[in-house]
């Protein structure tokens, strides 16, 4: 799986596609998408917050879907930027 995404090119936008809100970083509802984002995006810092990086995002929604836009700013990116899938 690794070595296919690794064909993948990834363009980042001028601003992230996907924010926590903020004051959402300790929510419990955002812990769930440490678990099932595919591409290992979120992870859990010391104080128990939520991190998001967002370099290599596969833009699958998951965590949309798993978190609800109470808790994330979510929105494709802008044409031209994002993932572009390379199949090999």
């Amino acid at each position: 799986m690794k070595a296919k995404l690794g064909l993948d090119v990834f363009k980042p936008a001028a601003e992230p596609h996907i924010r926590i809100r903020q004051g959402m970083e300790k929510d419990p509802r955002l812990k769930p998408a440490i678990r099932v984002c595919p591409a290992g995006l979120y992870s859990e810092n010391e104080r128990g917050e939520v991190i998001l990086t967002i370099d290599g995002c596969l833009e699958c929604g998951t965590c949309r879907l798993v978190c609800g836009t109470e808790i994330l700013d979510w929105n494709y990116p802008p044409g031209g930027n994002g993932v572009q899938y390379r199949f090999g």
